[in-house]
């Protein structure tokens, strides 16, 4: 194989690592995809170059910054989120909507605390609609009473 067609193909091998990591970001595919590209944009200008001993030295020399600007970049794009979850404990004294109306010594009530909806108690029947506050809670369960 000439390296013409040597050259080709690591530009389409490049540009396929490129592709991929666009599409599933987070791989890491863009430093060699980068790294192909470069050796394949050499050997179309340098034939020679490709097929001697520079071509490691060079694909190396390519690799290393690609490497730590990858990972800087990926550091500003992606910066770690705090957890989503919720301890049950955090929702003492927060203020939440009835859903399904409470009755005493049962669990089918629901509030909706913030975005989440939870299976509620009270000692008194709450109706729909009514504003709440969560006095305990025990797993996925709230106690609650009126606001």
């Amino acid at each position: 194989m000439d390296a013409f067609t040597i050259s080709c193909i690591i530009l389409i091998a490049g540009a396929a690592f490129l592709i991929f990591e666009a599409f599933s970001p987070g791989g890491f595919f863009v430093i060699p995809g980068v790294v192909l590209l470069v050796l394949g944009a050499i050997g179309l200008v340098w034939p020679d170059v490709l097929m001697s001993i520079w071509s490691p030295v060079i694909a190396l020399v390519v690799a290393v910054p690609t490497t730590l600007i990858t990972l800087k970049a990926y550091q500003v794009l992606a910066r770690p989120e705090p957890p989503t979850t919720v301890v049950a404990d955090s929702l003492v004294g927060r203020k939440g909507t009835v859903t399904v109306a409470t009755e005493v010594g049962s669990m089918k009530g629901k509030v909706k605390i913030g975005a989440d909806l939870w299976s509620a108690t009270s000692d008194e029947p709450i109706a729909e609609g009514s504003e709440v506050i969560v006095e305990s809670s025990e797993g996925v369960h709230v106690h609650v009473r009126k606001a």
